[in-house]
């Protein structure tokens, strides 16, 4: 069997974890190899091994049949291996031919040759298919084109091998339907491609073989034509996993979030949310469906008061807060789980137990006289930890910047729900998670509903607003199309008023 890479019982220990601990890994020329695990399992240390961002304690590489050391990325690079991380390696004020050739520039007599750089980075566009203007600023395009910049970044080195870590976590699902056609044509042209994720969909659709690995070890290398999502979602987690959210029907009560003729500008100065109104009462889940980028954005940074609204009222269980600061509109039991977990949920060089208390600080029993008592934060942020499987090697200790996006997502979500919010704000909330933990945080959204409390969850899953939700709201270009009722609708009438096309046809 021609193996391009093989990766033989590896092992790597960090400070009171096992993050590998004995793993085997073999590539096959010309195959989408998926390497599934659940959040933490090792996955993106397996692969930054790979990528000679770590080195192995134990086990060996080859490849094509040669035992290799991989002492860092440019070596990796030379070998022909290349990685798109799940956060972006990108220089946002940079074009994109800046950002491709950055560490590896090409120059004529001495000097830069932007421009023939530019050439080449067009023909590999085309030829792969990747519609990227190399002029572009990083900053002006799209997430899923700077995805595209980057696997152009390893074409342009001539990378043989392609790592992708969790690539469709940050894309709508017409760029996930894009993506899986690039990679089968990368595939085509004589690449090989790793794929780190844990959607089974996408497993189905584009990989050959998948590689499964649990709490750091190999479960077993599958085929995936051959093996159900539900068998390898079983190998993920260690258990039979459900893929529908049970609940009983919504009761709802009064009107906890009211939002009123609501303007909201966006970025450029036009207006992103237009003359918005919707209430969300207590005991539902009222999700918003729309395509990335129609308004949603605007509207969650108004209500939590990121934002101002340029006219119409937000009201919040009868009281006018349309203007009132942050720290008083969680005061009145308003929690965000946020879209972008590093920018907006963490602050990455602090502990996760200050984490965990960064809406509360100030409050008993965590504070006293401006003095921090250490020993209820612990406590707090511990029961948090160990409720929402949040995995860590110090525990509370953890800087939040060592824990896996999983793990992050899974520690922000609990903090929020811990703060027992009357309205809870839930942005892409399962965004990167696995399918055991998907499970888990929709029984805990559906159980903070249970309580009598308000959800407004947007997403750009739609199966997952169908599912969660109780009631629909759907905007196109900041504006309400219609709210339907999640259990009379389905998919193709939820895609429809996406596009714009109104409930019962009318544009």
């Amino acid at each position: 069997m021609d193996f391009v890479v093989e990766m033989l019982n590896i092992r790597k220990e960090f400070p009171g974890v096992v993050a590998n601990d004995d793993i085997t890994l073999q590539l096959r020329r010309g195959e989408i190899h998926a390497l599934l695990g659940e959040n933490g399992a090792g996955k993106s240390t397996l692969m930054s091994i790979l990528f000679g961002m770590y080195q192995p304690d134990k086990g060996s590489i080859k490849i094509n049949g040669e035992t290799v050391r991989i002492a860092n990325p440019n070596v990796a690079n030379n070998h022909g291996i290349g990685m798109v991380h799940q956060h972006f390696k990108l220089v946002s004020n940079f074009t994109v031919t800046e950002n491709i050739i950055l560490g590896n520039e090409l120059t004529r007599f001495g000097t830069l040759n932007i421009q023939g750089a530019a050439r080449k980075i067009e023909e590999l566009s085309k030829h792969y298919g990747l519609n990227v203007d190399p002029h572009a600023k990083i900053e002006d395009i799209s997430v899923g084109m700077q995805q595209r910049v980057e696997i152009l970044k390893m074409l342009y080195r001539d990378a043989e091998v392609l790592i992708l870590d969790e690539p469709s976590a940050v894309l709508t699902p017409k760029e996930i339907e894009e993506l899986i056609k690039i990679m089968l044509n990368l595939v085509k042209e004589g690449k090989s491609i790793i794929v780190i994720t844990h959607k089974l969909k996408e497993i189905k659709a584009a990989a050959d073989r998948c590689t499964v690995i649990r709490r750091g070890k190999t479960i077993g290398t599958v085929d995936v034509k051959t093996t159900s999502e539900a068998r390898m979602a079983e190998m993920m987690v260690g258990r039979d996993v459900t893929f529908t959210v049970a609940k009983a029907g919504s009761n709802p009560g009064e009107v906890i979030l009211k939002l009123d003729d609501l303007t909201v500008m966006n970025n450029k100065n036009v207006a992103g949310l237009k003359r918005f109104s919707l209430d969300v009462r207590a005991g539902e889940i009222v999700g918003i469906a729309g395509v990335e980028g129609n308004g949603q954005s605007e509207l969650v940074e108004a209500i939590t008061g990121l934002r101002k609204a340029e006219s119409g009222n937000i009201f919040l269980e009868g009281k006018d807060i349309t203007r009132d600061s942050i720290r008083s509109r969680i005061d009145k039991g308003i929690a965000h789980i946020p879209e972008d977990r590093q920018k907006r949920g963490l602050v990455l060089d602090y502990s996760l137990e200050d984490n965990m208390i960064l809406e509360v600080y100030n409050r008993e029993p965590f504070s006293k006289r401006g003095i921090l008592n250490r020993s209820a934060i612990r406590k707090y942020a511990s029961d948090i930890l160990s409720s929402f499987d949040v995995r860590s090697g110090r525990g509370p200790l953890s800087l939040s910047r060592s824990l896996s996006g999983g793990n992050q997502q899974k520690a922000i979500i609990g903090r929020e729900i811990e703060l027992n919010p009357s309205l809870l704000i839930a942005v892409q909330p399962t965004r990167g998670l696995d399918v055991g933990s998907i499970e888990y945080i929709h029984k805990r959204l559906i159980e903070h509903r249970d309580k009598g409390k308000a959800v407004l969850l947007i997403s750009l899953e739609l199966d997952e607003v169908l599912n969660v939700s109780d009631r629909i709201a759907v905007v196109n270009n900041g504006e309400l199309i219609g709210v339907v009722e999640a259990a009379e609708t389905n998919e193709q009438e939820i895609g429809l008023m996406m596009a714009g096309v109104g409930k019962g046809g009318e544009q």
